[in-house]
C-alpha cells in the first residue's frame, strides 16, 4: 500500500514537471548566446563564412559604410547585455574563458567604434583595396558556382571603394587622416594593381589556371571573358580613381605630426589601441621603461656575440651585414630557395618541441609587388582546412640588398614554424567554439608566440653561425625597440626621424626595413607592442612552470598546454597556464 502510494505521488510529480517554467542553465544560455553570436559573425563580414567553408553569403561583400558599422556595434551591445546577463557562477573553466573572450571582443568593437579614428581606413601595412586583392588567393574554387560568385564579389568592389573614400574624406575634414610621413608606398600600393592588360591582373589569377573538370570549355571561356570585362571596365577604373583620389586629395591633406595623440581624442584612443593590441592594462610609460631595459639587455649579447666573431665592437659588425654582397641573394627565386630550405629544416624538428602538430601544410609566397617596397619583410597569411587552402608564409623579395639571408631563420621560425603557421592552423583544429577558432586572434598571444619561437630556434639548432646568432638577436632588438619607438611617437611626441635614428643605433635591420616599420608604427597605433610584450610573459610563464616542476617539466607538453586554448588574452594564459602547472604537479 505504502509502495503504491508512492508510486502514485512519483506519476503525478512526473506529470506536473512539465507544466513548471523551465530555467535555462547558466551553461545553456551561454551555449546558445555563443551560437547566435557565430551565425551572426558570418555575415560580418561575410568573407569569413567563405573561410569556414559556409557558402551562403560567397557572393556578398562586407558594408563598409559607417552606417553599417553603427548597426553592428548595435547588435553587438545586444549581445553584450545577455552576455552580462548570464552569472559566472555554475559555469565550468572553459566555459568562464568563452565568456570573458567573447565578453571582450564586443566591448572592444564598441569602444573602438566611438572614436574617430575609425573614418582612418587604411595603414601603411594593409588596406581594404589590398584585401580586395586578395579575394582570389583566399577562395577555394571546386566548381562554376565559385566562379560566378567571386565574380559577383569583384563586381561589388568599386561601390566599396566609393564608399571608403568618402569615409576617408569625412574623416580628413574632421582631423583624422594618416601622417605625410608614412605614405611613400600608398599610390603605388594601388597603381600597381591596374595591369596592361586584364589577363596579368590578381583579379585574373583564378582563370589563369587550368580548367575544373566539372566546368564546360564553353563555361570556362564565357567565365574569363566576364573575368576580363569586371577587370578591365570596372576594377582597374576604380583602383585608379582611388589612386588619383590619394595623389591629388588626401596627400595634400595629411597630418604633419607624426603621433596619433595630436589627433582629436587621439590620447584616449591610444591607451584604448594599447589595451586592445596588449590585453594588459600598462601604460605607454611602463611599456617604454620595459622597452629601454630590453633594448639595454639585447644591446650587451649583441656586443657580445660581436666580439665572439672577431670584431672590436658590435658597430664594426653591423658595418659589414649590411654592406657585405655574400650576405644577401642575387635574385628573388634565390631569396625564396633558401627560405624553403630553412622551412623544411625547421618542420624536421617540430616533433621534438610539440606533442601536437597542425594537419594543415603551409605554402611559400612572394609578396605581391606593387606592396613589396613598402612593406616587412615577410608575413603569415591563414589558411583554412574547412575549405582546403593551405596557409603561406609571404617573403619580401623587393630590394635584395635589403633582405640579408642571415635574418631568415629567425623569420622563418616567426611567419612559418614553430610561429604564426603552427599556432594559427592548430588553432582552427581545436575543439573550441567557432569564435575562438576563427575570430579571437588575440594580438599580443599571436605576435607573443611568433616571437616566442624565433628564440626556440636557439634549441632548434638554427641559429649555428655568428651571422645568424646576431641575426636573431637584431629581430629581438627589433621588437623591443619597437616598445620604445611606438609610445616614444605616439606618446612623447617623438617624430619619425628619431624612430628612424633609434632603430638605425639599435638594430641591425636594413634602412628600407626600418622606413618600413616606421611607417607601419606611425599609422598603425600599438599593434606593435604585442610582440615584445607577449614573448615577455609566455617566457616569464616557461620560468615559472620549470622552477615549479623541476624534473617534472616536459617542454612539449609546456608547448601543447600554451598553444592548446587557441589564442587568449594574456591574463587568462597566466590563470590557464597556473591551473596546468597544478594539473602536472597532480600527476
Amino acid at each position: 500500500m505504502l509502495r503504491s502510494a508512492r508510486r502514485l505521488m512519483t506519476a503525478l510529480a512526473a506529470l506536473a514537471l512539465p507544466l513548471a517554467p523551465a530555467v535555462a542553465a547558466p551553461s545553456d544560455d551561454l551555449r546558445q548566446l555563443l551560437d547566435d553570436h557565430w551565425q551572426w559573425s558570418l555575415t560580418n563580414p561575410p568573407t569569413l563564412a567563405t573561410s569556414v567553408g559556409d557558402h551562403r553569403f560567397d557572393d556578398r561583400l562586407a558594408d563598409v559604410s559607417l552606417r553599417a558599422a553603427d548597426v553592428r556595434v548595435a547588435d553587438e551591445k545586444r549581445f553584450l547585455a545577455r552576455l552580462d546577463a548570464i552569472p559566472e557562477t555554475g559555469l565550468s573553466d572553459t566555459e568562464k574563458a568563452n565568456r570573458g573572450i567573447l565578453h571582450r571582443l564586443l566591448s572592444e568593437d564598441i569602444e573602438g567604434n566611438g572614436f574617430g579614428q575609425r573614418m582612418v581606413t587604411f595603414t601603411a601595412y594593409y588596406s581594404p583595396w589590398q584585401g580586395y586583392v586578395s579575394l582570389g588567393e583566399d577562395t577555394a574554387f571546386r566548381g562554376k558556382a565559385d566562379y560566378l560568385n567571386y565574380l559577383k564579389r569583384l563586381a561589388l568592389i568599386p561601390a566599396n571603394s566609393d564608399i571608403l573614400i568618402d569615409i576617408t574624406r569625412q574623416g580628413v575634414a574632421k582631423g583624422y587622416a594618416q601622417p605625410c610621413s608614412a605614405l611613400g608606398g600608398l599610390e603605388r600600393s594601388l597603381r600597381g594593381v591596374v595591369a596592361d592588360h586584364p589577363t596579368k591582373s590578381r583579379f585574373y589569377k583564378p582563370f589563369a589556371e587550368s580548367r575544373p573538370a566539372n566546368v564546360s570549355a564553353a563555361d570556362w571561356t564565357a567565365l574569363q571573358g566576364e573575368a576580363r570585362t569586371i577587370i578591365s571596365t570596372k576594377l582597374n577604373p576604380t583602383y585608379a580613381k582611388a589612386a588619383d583620389y590619394m595623389v591629388m586629395d588626401y596627400i595634400p591633406r595629411c597630418a604633419k605630426t607624426d603621433g596619433v595623440s595630436a589627433q582629436p581624442d587621439g590620447k584616449a584612443y591610444y591607451a584604448f589601441r594599447i589595451r586592445a593590441e596588449t590585453t594588459t592594462e600598462l601604460t605607454p610609460e611602463q611599456i617604454h621603461k620595459i622597452g629601454l631595459d630590453e633594448v639595454a639587455r639585447i644591446e650587451t649579447e649583441m656586443a657580445q656575440v660581436a666580439t665572439a666573431a672577431g670584431y672590436p665592437d658590435k658597430a664594426s659588425f653591423v658595418k659589414l651585414l649590411r654592406t657585405d654582397p655574400k650576405y644577401y641573394a642575387k635574385t628573388p627565386e634565390e631569396l625564396l630557395n633558401i627560405a624553403a630550405r630553412i622551412a623544411k629544416t625547421i618542420d624536421g624538428k617540430m616533433p621534438g618541441f610539440f606533442g601536437r602538430l597542425p594537419r594543415l601544410p603551409y605554402g611559400l609566397r612572394s609578396i605581391p609587388a606593387e606592396t613589396a617596397e613598402g612593406t616587412t619583410a615577410a608575413y603569415y597569411g591563414p589558411g583554412s582546412p574547412d575549405t582546403g587552402l593551405a596557409g603561406n608564409y609571404y617573403v619580401n623579395t623587393s630590394r635584395l640588398d635589403q633582405r640579408p639571408i642571415f635574418e631568415l631563420p629567425a623569420l622563418t621560425a616567426h611567419e612559418a614554424v614553430p610561429g604564426h603557421h603552427n599556432q594559427i592552423a592548430l588553432q582552427q583544429e581545436l575543439d573550441l567554439p567557432p569564435l575562438r577558432k576563427y575570430v579571437s586572434f588575440f594580438n599580443a598571444f599571436v605576435e607573443g608566440w611568433a616571437l616566442y619561437s624565433e628564440r626556440l630556434g636557439i634549441e632548434m639548432g638554427l641559429y649555428d653561425t655568428p651571422e645568424k646568432q646576431f641575426g636573431r638577436l637584431s629581430y629581438e632588438m627589433w621588437r623591443a625597440c619597437r616598445l620604445v619607438v611606438d609610445t616614444g611617437i605616439h606618446s612623447k611626441g617623438w617624430t619619425k626621424a628619431q624612430a628612424v635614428a633609434f632603430m638605425t643605433e639599435h638594430t641591425a635591420l636594413s634602412a628600407a626595413n626600418i622606413d618600413a616599420e616606421v611607417n607601419r608604427y606611425i599609422s598603425w597605433p600599438a599593434q606593435a607592442l604585442g610582440y615584445k610584450l607577449g614573448e615577455l610573459k609566455i617566457r616569464e610563464l616557461r620560468a615559472r612552470a620549470e622552477t615549479a616542476l623541476g624534473d617534472k617539466f616536459d617542454l612539449k607538453r609546456f608547448h601543447d598546454a600554451v598553444l592548446g586554448q587557441g589564442a587568449l588574452p594574456l591574463d587568462v594564459l597566466d590563470r590557464q597556464i597556473d591551473g596546468w602547472i597544478a594539473g602536472e604537479k597532480a600527476k
